[in-house]
């Protein structure tokens, strides 16, 4: 089974990133008085985009490459 984790955990973090900071711009600035002003979701949502975006350079960069799987075995290598 040739099943990369990255591919869906970058759609995930993508996913969840794009819905954060689309609810970061579109809120009301009160429900952040108590967080100093500071808008949590908009800022964790950019954060959870770049590592989403991140994740999923690094599946289609393995894909592209075409990185042996670890998980077979050559016949010409020794144990």
């Amino acid at each position: 089974m040739n099943l990369d984790l990255r591919l869906p955990i970058g759609l995930l973090f993508t996913i969840y990133g794009a819905l954060f900071v689309v609810f970061g711009l579109t809120s009301d600035n009160a429900i952040y008085a108590r967080s100093l002003g500071i808008n949590v979701n908009l800022w964790w949502g950019l954060v959870l985009l770049v590592f989403g975006m991140t994740m999923l350079a690094f599946s289609l960069r393995s894909k592209r490459q075409g990185v042996p799987n670890p998980s077979r075995t050559d016949s010409t290598s020794t144990p």
